[in-house]
């Protein structure tokens, strides 16, 4: 299948986004009180283009960049931290489907409009039958699987010498289980639900080895020249994904200075909360950790878009980096919201002002696995210190 189209620039793609931040933010509230995205902003996502950004040019997407890609999800977060999220999620996986077998994407991508969800988590058992695995597990923090066609799961196979890898294959979400378990305090509104295999027969052309894919040893004929499907698998995940982590930092910015005009310093002489000292302080303090966090975010996707372009091999020291700049990204940004909610008084607990819920949603992202600051930072240490990667994900 052919369906070659003219990739919207950077500009256009950022603006497009950003013109929708008030209406992904009038429908927050409801995102997270049902814990999913409202059907109607899936599709304004799916006709505004995001969607695409990261799948092949000949099944009509975009192939764009991740620096246009982090940019764009930042935009959608800025608006509603679940909505960034799970745009995050659908490029991640729609990128990853790309390294798959030719013969899947064709299968995937071939009604367009696709939306694969997925992780990285191996809480699957897949055994060989004639043909492909049969598959039995859960996979929870499934990420939109609800309003998705295609589930990446991850799942434990056995190898010819008795042992066990992890492979990643592509099942329809209609042949899995949805538990309805996402009951949590942040990113409520991410449908981030579990989904359930029972013998479930996937072909070996809809499987793809995690190790090898790890160390960009993909099955993509088709895709294999293009510079994004050059790119490490986990740096491209952790990168896209701290987009919404930016985002959540310029929403805490914009709903802090709506705020601003009409509040007070309760139990103090400043009846304007912009004339104080301390308020100077805070609003510098946190415009400059936004800054500080974009230099980390832009610092690792121009890293990846350079190298993939060139097609350089990755040092682990340059994989290790990608890691800390993409943690530092998120803990500058959630340092920027806990300084603007601190600034924002009692009154921004109300289920009204968004800076609660933001607060909430960065937490969360801050808690990630890939995206922990802290393990992140570990990890750089170590390389920068001539041991080994403590971690398969790298």
């Amino acid at each position: 299948m052919e369906n070659v189209v003219t990739a919207p620039s950077r500009e256009e793609l950022v603006r497009g986004a950003s013109e929708l931040v008030p209406y992904f933010r009038e429908r927050a509230a409801w995102a997270e009180e049902h814990r999913t995205l409202p059907d109607e902003a899936v599709g304004k996502m799916t006709e505004a283009g995001f969607l695409k950004m990261r799948v092949p040019h000949r099944y009509g997407g975009y192939e764009c960049d991740m620096r246009t890609t982090v940019e764009v999800i930042a935009e959608v977060a800025r608006g509603d931290g679940s909505a960034g999220w799970t745009v995050s999620v659908w490029s991640i996986c729609n990128w990853l489907t790309g390294l798959f077998p030719d013969e899947a994407q064709e299968e995937v991508f071939a009604s367009g409009d696709t939306r694969v969800c997925g992780l990285l988590s191996p809480t699957g058992t897949a055994a060989e039958a004639d043909g492909g695995f049969v598959v039995n597990g859960s996979w929870s923090f499934n990420t939109g699987a609800a309003q998705s066609q295609w589930n990446s799961l991850v799942a434990m196979a056995p190898t010819p010498d008795g042992g066990q890898q992890p492979i990643m294959a592509l099942a329809p979400v209609s042949d899995l289980k949805i538990v309805d378990d996402w009951h949590t305090s942040g990113l409520r509104g991410t449908g981030s639900v579990t989904t359930v295999a029972e013998d479930l027969f996937i072909p070996g052309s809809r499987v793809l080895p995690m190790g090898p894919a790890l160390q960009e040893h993909y099955a993509s004929r088709l895709n294999a020249d293009r510079p994004t499907y050059r790119a490490p698998l986990l740096l491209t995940a952790c990168v896209t994904a701290m987009g919404s982590a930016l985002g959540l930092a310029m929403a805490a910015r914009d709903v802090f200075f709506e705020r601003l005009p009409h509040r007070g310093i309760t139990y103090t002489t400043y009846a304007s909360q912009s004339e104080a000292p301390l308020t100077h302080l805070q609003v510098a303090d946190a415009q400059m950790r936004i800054d500080e966090a974009w230099f980390h975010a832009h610092s690792a996707a121009d890293l990846l878009d350079t190298k993939n372009a060139a097609g350089d091999q990755w040092t682990l020291e340059e994989r290790a980096r990608v890691r800390m700049h993409a943690g530092f990204a998120c803990l500058r940004a959630k340092e920027a919201v806990d300084i603007l909610q601190t600034a924002s008084g009692a009154s921004s607990i109300y289920e009204t002002v968004p800076m609660q819920r933001i607060s909430r949603d960065i937490a969360t992202i801050n808690l990630h696995a890939i995206l922990h600051p802290n393990t992140n930072l570990e990890l750089y240490g170590r390389l920068l210190c001539g041991l080994e990667p403590n971690t398969f994900y790298i």
